[in-house]
């Protein structure tokens, strides 16, 4: 499977909205997204937790391991890179990555379809 980009940036909030190191949920074209604002950068997730298929990943724990930014689930504390989205629990398990900038003090994302 290969991912595309939507070609257009959706707004999301003003990046002083985001808290360092906290999540929040946003709807973007009709996805739900979990945002993260880290010393690291921007990360745009699913809000779907892939293992439990509930859209939590947003009130996930922020915080790092091995110096890869990371969120863990809050409901089974599987650990995801927010890099790339791959678990570093469970092998072969992922949530899709979506691209988030900030622009002009705004936060936007970008979102990545499978194709």
């Amino acid at each position: 499977m290969t991912q595309t980009l939507t070609r257009t940036w959706t707004t999301v909030c003003r990046l002083d909205r985001l808290e360092p190191d906290r999540g929040v949920a946003a709807l973007v074209d009709g996805a739900q997204i979990a945002l993260f604002r880290t010393a690291d950068g921007l990360f745009a997730i699913d809000n779907r937790d892939p293992v439990s298929g509930a859209y939590v990943l947003s009130r996930g724990i922020v915080g790092s391991r091995g110096g890869v930014p990371t969120v863990a689930s809050p409901l089974h504390k599987q650990v995801y890179d927010l890099r790339s989205g791959h678990c570093l629990d469970l092998p072969g398990v992922a949530v899709a990555r979506h691209d988030a900038r900030c622009r002009d003090g705004l936060v936007e994302v970008r979102l990545r379809q499978e194709g």
